[in-house]
């Protein structure tokens, strides 16, 4: 018998994703992606237990600084997220990339009333606002991205330029054209794919030591993440990245 915690995948969907089950309801089982940030729920029967083996992460730093002559000042970044454990390994990223970040877990429900609070307590120059979401085809309707939206376009209400303040939003099959429409720079999913749990921290990570005196690579970021341009998509701005001479020893 299935009970909270198990890790099990789906026979309908080719054992395809491994999920976490959240909530059992009778014969429904509601589920949490253990990689990627997907919601899903299915019958008992369609399941199939298995073991989970966390991947390890590749924390490699790829950027390519003259450390030796200028001194540099990467982006700050505000990460707030649905999801405890998926923080928990953004952050370790972002600590791996030196990246200096305020990270805090809510309900998505209170992502819109908390995040003017956090952006002026914390002053950083990146947003990021993800954790799950779902896309129901046969009722073109979207799990969680009102949620999102309704939180980008508060903070678009008050940070209007999009290079003063940038913003990261959405998770899995979200609503791509509803986040860039209300105000993102970057959003999840052009094709309703799904994407990794790392990926709001990667492109977050890259945008921050994007140099301010150049356009960002966008094509080279969003490549850096897991699902590339099938799981988010962008506009193109100026990096964040402050550098200076001379560098002190």
């Amino acid at each position: 018998m299935f009970k909270i915690g198990d890790y099990v995948t789906r026979r309908k969907h080719n054992n395809d994703i491994v999920f976490k089950i959240v909530k059992i309801d009778k014969n429904i089982v509601y589920l949490m992606g253990a990689d990627v940030r997907l919601f899903a729920n299915s019958t008992i029967d369609d399941l199939v237990e298995c073991k989970y083996c966390k991947k390890k992460e590749n924390f490699d730093i790829k950027r390519e600084l003259n450390i030796s002559k200028y001194f540099y000042i990467p982006g700050k970044v505000l990460h707030v997220d649905t999801d405890e454990e998926y923080m928990d390994r953004c952050e370790k990223y972002y600590r791996s990339q030196k990246v200096r970040c305020f990270v805090y877990h809510f309900n998505i429900k209170d992502f819109e009333k908390n995040i003017i609070n956090l952006i002026e307590k914390n002053n950083p120059d990146i947003v990021v606002i993800t954790g799950h979401d779902a896309y129901y085809k046969n009722e073109n309707k979207y799990l969680n991205s009102d949620y999102y939206i309704r939180t980008v376009k508060k903070i678009r209400q008050k940070y209007k330029n999009y290079n003063d303040l940038i913003i990261i939003a959405g998770a899995c099959q979200s609503n791509y054209e509803g986040l860039m429409m209300s105000g993102a720079n970057f959003a999840s999913s052009p094709t309703h794919s799904n994407i990794h749990a790392l990926d709001p921290a990667i492109i977050a990570a890259d945008v921050s030591y994007s140099n301010i005196d150049k356009k960002i690579d966008i094509e080279k970021i969003l490549n850096d993440t897991n699902y590339g341009s099938k799981g988010f998509g962008g506009i193109i701005i100026n990096g964040i990245m402050k550098y200076g001479f001379p560098r002190k020893e």
